[in-house]
């Protein structure tokens, strides 16, 4: 078994997305969705985070936008110009991660490429209930 160099522990091979080193998104998404987003789906809210920025002397934008609650809301809290690029493929890069469990659906999207409606700069905070 090989050594951490680090830590000078044994180095373990467990797979998943999920280490004690990090785990970004692949790690966080799910626990996310289970606590957070059935709490939200029971009381009938969603919350949404979007963060855009325009990549200089292109007419390409960089955006990070999540959704968590309940299915019915998750696609409508994104930023508007976000959302047909949830599963779209016509972008430089686009990573789009969606997850449902019981009442609760969690959306998030990746996008390098250009963007109809996106602004130079915009900070997207969104929270609804029904």
């Amino acid at each position: 078994m090989a050594e951490d160099r680090r830590s000078g522990r044994p180095e373990s091979r467990s797979g998943g997305g999920c280490s004690r080193r990090g785990g970004g998104c692949g790690c966080a998404f799910p626990s996310v969705v289970i606590v957070v987003g059935i709490i939200l789906a029971l009381f009938g809210a969603n919350l949404s985070v979007g963060l855009s920025a325009r990549v200089p002397f292109t007419e390409s934008n960089l955006t990070v936008a999540g959704s968590v609650g309940g299915k019915q809301m998750a696609m409508e809290t994104l930023p508007e110009y976000a959302r047909p690029k949830v599963a779209a493929n016509d972008n430089f890069i686009n990573q789009s991660i969606t997850l449902t469990i019981w009442h609760a659906e969690g959306v998030s999207v990746i996008v390098l490429g250009k963007q109809e409606g996106a602004p130079v700069v915009d900070l997207h905070l969104d929270a609804q209930s029904r």
